[in-house]
């Protein structure tokens, strides 16, 4: 009896320690508890070091991000939409946010990247498309509230399919028993992309520096401009005109000595020691606008990469 005891008290205890969350979880991903909290210094840290020449974004997704996952009780999901021209940093800013909130970032089974050329390439099947993504979030926010959505190339997204998810973006408690309160959601478009070269444009040539662009020169003009585009996704959308989105962040277009810090960024990743008659060949690679000024890059940092593999041996 004493040994029967003993081998169950054994086992018990061993059952015990195995089925405890810190131990399951070290080896199984689990989606983050109701005390989950982003670590405000790791992020600024990794938007300041990888992340170039968007003073805005910056400053607005890591205030937003914050003030969010701080709010033991928040009054619905944080949304952002991301516009700029492509290069610029938009899908970069986004795998380091869903990274900070669950560490396999797009990998984890919590983070869900919908490709708008991919997922929803027919238009005759919106309706269907609808259903499915209304089904799709429900039931992973049900497995984990912490879910992060992230909506690439909403610029070729058919015109009112994302209206499909307006019910899990607005102020309620719950739908259908399911809160999705605790939920990110991110939209990247290069609409509005235009509006935001140009009125950095216009600030280069009033003679004003770049970071004194601040957000209300441009929200409010991107809102509008992307609501009215046909082309945007968000056309005419009633994530707008219900304002359930919550931050309309502008991507500047980068300047020469921004896609320099790509080059040097890139080659460190590599584990090269960074060369700059290496960068410097890269960056005379890359094109510029305007013709006559020269002033930002047209592909951003996109190109980065495929240029750099040519000076592979240098």
């Amino acid at each position: 009896p004493l040994s029967v005891g003993l081998a169950i008290g054994v086992a018990s205890a061993l059952t015990g320690y195995l089925s405890h969350p810190n131990f399951y979880c070290s080896y199984v991903e689990c989606c983050p508890g109701a005390g989950h909290r982003i670590n405000a210094t790791a992020l600024k840290m990794q938007l300041d070091t990888k992340l170039f020449g968007q003073h805005l974004a910056k400053d607005v997704v890591l205030k937003a991000v914050m003030g969010f996952t701080n709010n033991p009780s928040p009054k619905k999901p944080l949304t952002l939409s991301l516009h700029g021209w492509a290069g610029t940093g938009k899908n970069f800013l986004s795998q380091i946010l869903a990274e900070r909130v669950h560490p396999a970032g797009l990998r984890s089974k919590f983070v869900h990247l919908f490709l708008a050329t991919l997922h929803f390439p027919h238009h005759e099947q919106v309706k269907l498309y609808k259903e499915q993504l209304q089904n799709w979030i429900r039931g992973n926010v049900s497995v984990c509230p912490h879910s992060v959505f992230i909506f690439d190339e909403m610029d070729k997204m058919h015109p009112g399919l994302i209206d499909a998810i307006k019910p899990f973006l607005d102020y309620y408690e719950q739908v259908d028993g399911v809160s999705y309160r605790k939920a990110i959601f991110i939209f990247l478009s290069n609409a509005g992309g235009d509006l935001i070269n140009k009125a950095a444009l216009d600030f280069w040539t009033s003679g004003k520096q770049r970071e004194e662009i601040q957000l209300k020169d441009l929200e409010p003009m991107l809102s509008v401009g992307v609501f009215n585009n046909k082309n945007s996704g968000l056309w005419h959308s009633s994530l707008i005109d219900r304002n359930l989105i919550d931050y309309f962040v502008p991507f500047l277009p980068l300047e020469h000595k921004h896609v320099k810090m790509c080059v040097r960024a890139e080659m460190t990743a590599r584990g090269y020691a960074v060369d700059e008659k290496v960068v410097q060949a890269v960056a005379d690679e890359m094109t510029f606008f305007p013709k006559a000024q020269k002033i930002y890059s047209d592909k951003g940092c996109k190109t980065v990469q495929a240029k750099l593999d040519i000076h592979e041996d240098a």
